[in-house]
């Protein structure tokens, strides 16, 4: 069946073919893989990009640092980029490849228990890198904190003023619409779980990293938790360690879009783009070596 944001595989092998035949819900299939990152260079790749940002910013323009969060979003859309399993869902019973690289997370508006949310999107080209993905997440987060909602949350504000027997209707509705690709483009635009990617920086309020489900509504098959800085022991083969700053990962992904041989080199790549930061002012697109 045809959608609009995604063509679908038609070379696969019989398992791909069958499996999610056998097993049709996301949330069932889930594989959970935790990666620590030594962040030695990037703490010092971060400090000389900062350094040189704020030696060329015009003047009366704002500071808008670089973050490991802008490195590991980098990262990670190069990993998809070049691993492009990464970007196939499964959907009524079909497998897909996305259109486009696109990748999700939430904007907390003010830190307080009260405080509101926006949804960000950023989508990705080939051509992009370090310093075009940090533009383009200042763009979402300045937006994000403005007043204005997002088209999900609006969306999602409309419906809740209908009768509950109307709510119930359009959620069966949207149900519908999503298992057969149907789903209004700008909700597909403006929802985290149609991206290839989520994010949710957990270190930013001082939580660690962990496990995060994923789920039936929408197409997203990859979920990445990024945890609080801490210093931990990296151990040589001898026994011997080394205290270090470290960032754990944890990553969600959908078990039946591919095997473990191609998820582990995967991650091999993640970790060499990030303990190697300089590799992210490569455009996405461009192959690098990692066996």
């Amino acid at each position: 069946m045809a959608r609009r944001d995604a063509r679908l595989v038609s070379k696969l092998d019989s398992m791909h073919v069958i499996t999610p035949l056998l097993y049709p819900a996301r949330c069932d299939n889930e594989a959970y893989i935790s990666e620590r990152i030594d962040l030695t260079n990037i703490n010092e790749y971060l400090s000389k990009k900062n350094q040189q940002l704020e030696a060329d910013l015009p003047e009366g323009e704002d500071f808008f640092k670089y973050t490991i969060f802008h490195l590991v979003v980098t990262a990670v859309m190069k990993t998809i980029c070049l691993r492009p399993k990464l970007n196939w869902f499964i959907q009524n019973k079909r497998i897909y490849e996305r259109n486009e690289i696109t990748s999700s997370f939430v904007i907390k508006k003010k830190f307080s228990d009260h405080g509101a949310e926006a949804l960000a999107v950023v989508r990705g080209e080939d051509t992009d890198t370090i310093d075009t993905i940090h533009e383009k997440i200042r763009r979402q987060v300045y937006a994000g904190r403005s007043e204005k909602k997002d088209g999900s949350t609006e969306a999602m504000d409309i419906v809740t003023k209908l009768p509950f027997f109307l709510v119930r209707f359009v959620a069966w509705l949207a149900r519908r619409l999503d298992v057969h690709g149907k789903v209004p483009a700008p909700v597909i635009s403006s929802d985290p779980y149609y991206t290839s990617v989520v994010l949710s920086n957990l270190g930013s309020i001082k939580l660690r990293s962990g496990y995060h489900h994923l789920t039936n509504w929408g197409t997203n098959s990859l979920f990445v938790i990024i945890g609080e800085k801490k210093i931990r022991p990296f151990f040589e083969e001898d026994g011997s360690y080394d205290m270090r700053d470290s960032l754990d990962l944890g990553i969600t992904v959908d078990e039946r879009l591919a095997d473990g041989y191609y998820y582990s080199r995967s991650v091999r790549l993640l970790k060499k783009l990030l303990e190697e930061p300089e590799l992210l002012e490569r455009p996405l697109s461009e192959e690098i070596d990692y066996d």
